[in-house]
């Protein structure tokens, strides 16, 4: 069986779908109506933009997000058993398996960005990323610090864990997490912590958004990040897509009940390689390829 992965913010690249435009019309027809539907030229940003013009949350999560779905629905290959998306890639893959339509879940995405740009500026914070130890050893430290927002938030892989909170929050687990035996504790530079309690402002704005967006039964089933199970039920999908702003990606988690389900090959859809990497780290003996 196969299953196809979406990346979510961190994959994007200069220049990111220019080739696609130009040599898929599929693709393009595509790419165009993200413009109307926003309203600006996203694509000149996106084909031409520096690394930092694509680093802003309101440029970056759409930028990838028409990327993944143009690479998906433009390839006449595909043909998925199930879906999965890291994040911001759930909304593509809800596009790719037929939950959403493109012109919704770019509206959705773009929304979603700016929800959480101001829930940024609402609470500033950040993010780290702990590599070497169990996830089990990292939640205790986390749960251990009082006064100060601080939670596992990225289940990547073993061994992988990124968490998010306030900025002293942070400082101090890193701090703690060294000193219980971590091989790294690199702070990310990035605009607040994603993932986190301090998101619930923008979980509240997503919710109005995706309460009034119509949502079809899917032809596969999506692996949530929430909960790491597959869902087909539009009420529980869009539950799902809501409370994912304040709680963990569990990729690792996803992988595997993918795998316990049948997946023996996985397949990026997006820019970059990112998801490739963490699935063999997850599952080694599954295939991985990019579309």
């Amino acid at each position: 069986m196969k299953a196809y992965v979406f990346p979510g913010q961190g994959a994007q690249f200069t220049g990111m779908g220019k080739d696609l435009y130009e040599q898929n019309p599929k693709a393009k027809t595509l790419m165009d109506k993200a413009n109307e539907v926003l309203g600006f030229d996203i694509l000149q940003t996106m084909f031409t933009g520096s690394a930092e013009d694509l680093k802003q949350t309101r440029i970056t999560q759409p930028a990838i997000f028409i990327h993944s779905v143009a690479v998906a629905l433009s390839n006449d290959t595909f043909a998925p058993d199930m879906v999965a998306g890291h994040s911001l890639g759930e909304f593509s893959a809800l596009v790719a398996n037929g939950s959403l339509t493109f012109e919704d879940g770019l509206k959705l995405v773009y929304q979603r960005a700016l929800a959480m740009q101001r829930a940024c500026e609402i609470n500033p914070s950040t993010m780290a990323a702990i590599l070497g130890l169990d996830d089990a050893v990292v939640e205790e430290v986390c749960a251990g610090i009082s006064g100060e927002v601080v939670v596992a938030a990225n289940y990547n892989t073993p061994g992988q864990l990124v968490i998010s909170g306030s900025f002293k929050g942070i400082e101090i687990a890193c701090e703690k997490l060294k000193a219980a035996g971590a091989k790294r504790a690199l702070p990310l530079q990035v605009g607040g912590a994603f993932h986190s309690p301090l998101m619930e402002p923008a979980r509240k704005d997503l919710a109005t958004a995706i309460e009034s967006t119509n949502f079809q039964t899917p032809r596969c089933a999506v692996y949530q990040n929430v909960n790491a199970k597959p869902a087909t039920d539009v009420n529980i999908i869009r539950k799902n897509l809501v409370d994912q702003l304040t709680s963990p990606v569990r990729w690792t988690q996803s992988v595997q009940s993918m795998v316990k389900d049948g997946a023996r090959t996985f397949i990026e859809c997006g820019p970059g390689k990112v998801l490739q990497g963490l699935v063999k780290k997850i599952a080694p003996e599954v295939e991985v390829a990019s579309l």
